[in-house]
């Protein structure tokens, strides 16, 4: 099968590179807008940048011929720059589909998420018929809920490709940390201080879905070797609430009510003492938790790694700096944060090179 991948040096492009190359069965295409130099030596790698207009004629050409696309590719800094974001996220998405239309790809898996549904009404489980309106004080969520638009109204006016819709919790993994680090720590505060923590400031009411980047991998693979359709939620037990938090930690987590938190998010971000828009406290807070019976059902699917072992092992590679091979995982190092610093300023707010 020929699979073109796009984001496929990300948290979820990587674990399905590996998954997909194990057998040798594939001939995959990965796109990305740096390349690795080494990792995966059996994939033909494209360069392009999904948020210029310029991008959709090297989409074309890697997907000619495809049998399928798999989109992960999405944005979370520059914080501060939402056009961008949008552009990269929603307009990314828009000439993913009119490429893999223009040539006749048979199949697209999109990436959505937990995210592009709207605000929770209880703790109760929702399945794959839950509105997708999203997060409105949220950027990724109001992202992500577009991006569905898009995808629904490419499937009222043509046949392909036909589109598969993964939503899943949050994704960790170890080869992650890295990029987690850069996109949700200050440069000024070491790793090793994820192990100092004592107190866990969170509302008690926070209950979050999480899954394992191979765990969503083992899922694309089995929609692309069925051919299944629709929309598919993903996420492993138990739920990650304050308790499991703390626990991972080794820190006792203290009740700070939602509008408190998102106060306190918004100044640090406003003020760049932080690079977390405050609509993630939202998300935290009004995101619903999923019923994966669908994918259990239609692809078989079980995830293998409990999601508080998924948190545990993420946390665990944030402070012990791990990283991945490919310049989007890659090491979050003191020289590093500080060029790029004197160079283009704060993650949150620099331009891309």
């Amino acid at each position: 099968m020929r699979i073109a991948v796009t984001g496929a040096t990300g948290n979820v492009g990587t674990a399905l590179l590996r998954r997909l190359t194990e057998g040798g069965d594939h001939e995959l295409v990965g796109i990305a807008r740096r390349p690795p130099n080494d990792e995966f030596p059996t994939v033909s790698w494209v360069s392009t940048d999904l948020a210029t207009d310029e991008s959709i004629v090297s989409l074309r050409e890697a997907f000619r011929d495809a049998d399928a696309v798999v989109h992960l590719a999405w944005g979370f800094q520059p914080s501060h720059d939402p056009d961008h974001l949008e552009e990269l996220g929603v307009g990314g998405t828009r000439r993913v589909i009119d490429a893999a239309r223009d040539v006749a790809v048979p199949h697209l898996v999109h990436m959505s998420s937990v995210g592009a549904y709207s605000a929770k009404v209880d703790d109760e489980p929702v399945d794959e018929s839950y509105p997708t309106g999203g997060i409105p004080s949220s950027p990724y969520s109001r992202h992500k809920a577009a991006a569905e638009r898009l995808l629904e109204a490419h499937e009222a006016h043509h046949e392909v490709p036909r589109v598969t819709r993964l939503r899943p919790g949050i994704i960790g993994q170890r080869a992650a940390a890295g990029a987690l680090l850069r996109y949700g720590l200050p440069g000024f505060v070491p790793a090793r201080a994820l192990r100092l923590i004592p107190v866990l400031p969170l509302d008690r009411r926070i209950a979050m879905p999480m899954v394992h980047a191979d765990d969503v991998a083992a899922a694309i693979e089995r929609v692309l070797t069925v051919s299944a359709y629709g929309a598919f939620n993903l996420a492993a037990p138990p739920t990650i609430t304050p308790e499991v938090i703390g626990e991972v930690l080794d820190a006792r987590p203290i009740h700070v009510p939602g509008n408190v938190l998102r106060g306190a998010a918004a100044l640090t971000w406003r003020i760049h003492l932080q690079q977390v828009d405050p609509g993630w406290v939202d998300l935290a807070m009004r995101a619903p938790l999923l019923a994966t019976d669908r994918a259990r059902r239609e692809l078989d699917w079980r995830p293998t790694v409990p999601a508080d072992e998924v948190l545990r092992e993420t946390v665990e590679g944030m402070a012990n700096a791990d990283s991945g091979g490919t310049p989007v995982l890659r090491p979050r190092t003191l020289s590093d944060r500080v060029a790029a610093l004197v160079r283009r300023g704060p993650v949150s707010r620099r331009a891309r090179p």
